[in-house]
């Protein structure tokens, strides 16, 4: 494991990179480290894991093919317990991948050969969002919002049921349901959505919007075939059905 400490500050983006071929893995470490961030190599699983036990890591750069635990298994365990960006590298850029990746919680995802110009672009591109959605959900006083007996706590961005069960989300499910529950009865299109959540730049991975939509309705729908808060508008994209109230909880 490398670890890379040029220019070292506590204002530096930490980025974790994963990736097995040392010569990649090298060329990308050398790339976003003279590019301004703080960055730490991993080979596995085992090595990412000691890597995120030793301080926040603002950024995950992930690559799918790696030996023994590959990539997207690694990427469906840290979103069992954190929300840090994570974006999916792979020599394999198939539609197929790249939906399988944006299922199991990953934020973009940069099919090889890429422009390491580029791996820098989405590298700031996604810390820059998680950033912005972390001050957007995080009021000076814990901010609830309540739909039909759900609750949103948009401070601790947990969502409990009616039942006060907490049910999990993946970082993207929860800022989906929050932008709904922000915009509810109106009809966002797949370009609002992506705007709102990404910003253009994110525009390529339209498909993202309707996995992350039907994962959501999995966890708070009754029936998937008909289903009640998450309605589609043919040609249109999504309707909130619920009637939202805000409360504060002090």
């Amino acid at each position: 494991m490398v670890r890379h400490e040029r220019w070292a500050m506590e204002t530096l983006s930490r980025i974790a990179v994963v990736e097995d071929d040392p010569e990649i893995s090298r060329m990308m470490v050398s790339f976003m480290t003279d590019h301004g961030f703080d960055v730490s190599a991993a080979r596995s699983g085992r090595d990412l894991d000691k890597v995120m036990s030793g301080g926040k890591i603002d950024c995950v750069i992930l690559d799918v093919g790696l030996p023994g635990e590959d990539g997207l298994s690694i990427c469906k365990r840290l979103r069992g317990k954190s929300s840090v960006p994570i974006i999916m590298v792979t020599a394999r850029g198939t539609e197929t991948d790249r939906i399988v990746g944006l299922e199991l919680g990953a934020d973009d995802y940069l099919p090889k050969p890429f422009s390491p110009r580029e791996l820098v672009a989405r590298v700031k591109a996604v810390i820059r969002r998680a950033g912005a959605q972390e001050q957007a959900t995080a009021p000076a006083q814990p901010q609830v919002l309540m739909f039909e007996g759900w609750k949103l706590d948009m401070a601790r961005r947990q969502l409990f049921d009616p039942a006060g069960a907490p049910r999990s989300l993946t970082s993207g499910e929860f800022n989906v349901l929050a932008l709904f529950c922000t915009h509810p009865r109106k009809v966002l299109s797949r370009d609002d959505l992506l705007e709102l959540l990404h910003g253009r730049a994110a525009a390529v991975f339209d498909r993202s919007i309707d996995v992350q939509i039907s994962r959501l309705r999995r966890k708070i729908e009754t029936n998937l075939k008909d289903p009640t808060f998450i309605k589609t508008i043919r040609y249109g994209g999504y309707f909130f059905t619920p009637e939202v109230t805000a409360v504060t909880e002090g």
